[in-house]
């Protein structure tokens, strides 16, 4: 069976998480690089990450690499890449992409470039002058990178955090991706209590009790490549019955509060249209007066940052009344926290013993890891 080569975006500092699932799902030469991570596989591998994947924003199938410092270059090196094997003859194929510390740096010059190529070489295949392009959607994405070029047909759509379980949400909304791996980075596996006391409109608390019950994120979307004729069509029921023979069933205790009834409303509609409104309590409450009397658990949280939603003042107060009431759970209980805010540590009151950058979406955030431990807290 042909074998192809996959890259994988990320946002940046979830390279190695995403890397793990990719070998979690028995994929070959799993590679982590900036802002993504490459792998090979036959068609099904393309399925099976697109279904699995709770960390990776889409997958890419890479047509070619070739060096490219002019326009000459990336003319002929498109041209000569095997389209007709992909696109048939009346695909669609649009293009965008980006150029990065290269001689060749103007975007929509080498978009333009890129799409004459490619219709170049599929018009001389199916012997068209002009193609009609009313088919289905063959999404072309390069990059040109220190004077390569990379090609590559996206095989996602929409991307990956689009679950298909958010009708609605609230104001700056946490990417599922994004919230998923802060789940995963918390080391959650169902076993424990689980709270989000800043719970919004509840994907942390969703995402999860998909990863309780190890339920691929993907099963209740469509994606691009399901409908390319080149692909062998089983390979989307094959993979999504592979998923769902791994679940797991169980009963959990996955908590999520707001002060904000509308939120809490929306989160609890967001369970349904996910499945797991069974596994997950939402309820109208107070972050500040936030406590829970059992021994040890997790909570997961993103409370505002003093970005969008109220001001940097507020924001201090809160993580201020935050941390006080932190500091009064018990000593087996830890929390991982998003913020972008710069003073975090001092306005909460407590040192974190870990912290590791991550961003939510432009802004450059820290993930502030306070460990379960016994004895006094820091």
């Amino acid at each position: 069976m042909e074998q192809y080569t996959f890259s994988v975006p990320t946002v940046f500092g979830l390279e190695g998480l995403c890397a793990d699932e990719l070998r979690r799902l028995e994929l070959g030469n799993v590679r982590a690089e900036n802002g993504r991570v490459l792998f090979e596989s036959g068609p099904e591998g393309l399925a099976r990450a697109n279904l699995n994947l709770r960390t990776g924003e889409r997958v890419l199938l890479r047509v070619g690499r070739f060096p490219a410092e002019t326009f000459d270059e990336l003319f002929e090196g498109a041209r000569a890449l095997p389209w007709e094997q992909f696109i048939p003859r009346d695909g669609a194929f649009p293009v965008k992409g980006f150029c990065l510390d290269s001689r060749l740096f103007a975007m929509s010059a080498c978009q333009s470039i890129l799409k004459k190529a490619v219709a170049r070489r599929l018009g001389e295949h199916y012997g068209l002058e002009t193609l009609p392009e009313t088919g289905e959607v063959y999404q072309l994405q390069f990059s040109v990178m220190k004077d390569v070029a990379e090609l590559y047909l996206d095989t996602t759509g929409p991307g990956l955090h689009k679950r298909g379980y958010r009708a609605v949400g609230v104001a700056a909304p946490l990417r599922e991706t994004l919230a998923a791996a802060m789940v995963m980075l918390s080391r959650y596996r169902g076993r424990d209590p689980f709270c989000d006391p800043f719970c919004g409109s509840g994907t942390i608390a969703i995402e999860a009790a998909l990863i309780a019950r190890n339920q691929a994120p993907g099963l209740d979307r469509s994606f691009s490549a399901q409908k390319w004729g080149f692909l062998p069509r089983e390979i989307w029921l094959d993979e999504a019955d592979r998923a769902m023979s791994a679940e797991y069933q169980g009963e959990y205790d996955i908590w999520g509060g707001d002060v904000d009834p509308q939120a809490v409303s929306i989160a609890r509609h967001n369970a349904q249209l996910a499945g797991v409104e069974d596994l997950v309590r939402f309820e109208v409450a107070d972050a500040l007066t936030f406590h829970r009397d059992v021994p040890a658990g997790r909570v997961v949280t993103n409370p505002p940052y003093g970005e969008r939603i109220m001001d940097k003042g507020e924001a201090e107060e809160l993580y201020a009344g935050f941390g006080k009431a932190w500091r009064g759970m018990p000593q087996g209980w830890s929390l991982y926290l998003l913020s972008s805010h710069t003073e975090f540590e001092r306005t909460f009151g407590v040192q974190a013993d870990k912290k590791r950058k991550l961003y939510n979406g432009m802004l450059k955030c820290d993930l502030f890891q306070y460990l379960g431990k016994r004895g006094e807290r820091k």
